[in-house]
């Protein structure tokens, strides 16, 4: 599914979320890069709803820095400091056996498996969005 994905508002990001889900299988490692805002957190919450059930509670881990959801697990490095931190919550583990949807992935860059997907989302105009993958 590599390529440039050009979403006109958050129905068509849900929509195009839902069929890059149907692609993942574990164990994976997805990086979502992109600035504070441009949805990071909105195609992590539907790859998790679209695998795991419309009616999965997902709430962003930006403060519980990961969420797991039956061999998906979702985090936010965001607050990270200390690549140590990496291994107390499990990402070693999550990137060898799990969906890892990753947001903030820069100070994981050594943890990252060679074949990540990374996912960059950058904002056009107002609610657009601009989503290119490289895998």
């Amino acid at each position: 599914m590599a390529g440039t994905f050009k979403i006109k508002n958050i129905d068509e990001t849900r929509n195009w979320a839902r069929e890059f889900a149907k692609t993942l299988h574990a164990p994976v490692c997805v990086a979502l890069h992109g600035d504070l805002g441009v949805g990071k957190s909105e195609i992590a919450r539907t790859i998790i709803q679209t695998l795991r059930g419309a009616d999965t509670v997902v709430p962003s881990p930006t403060f519980t820095i990961v969420q797991n959801y039956d061999g998906i697990s979702h985090f936010d490095l965001y607050r990270i400091n200390d690549v140590a931190e990496l291994v107390e919550i499990g990402l070693p583990y999550a990137v060898q056996n799990d969906i890892t949807l990753i947001e903030w992935p820069d100070i994981a860059a050594g943890f990252l498996p060679e074949n990540t997907v990374h996912v960059y989302i950058t904002a056009a105009d107002g609610d657009a969005r601009e989503i290119t993958i490289d895998d």
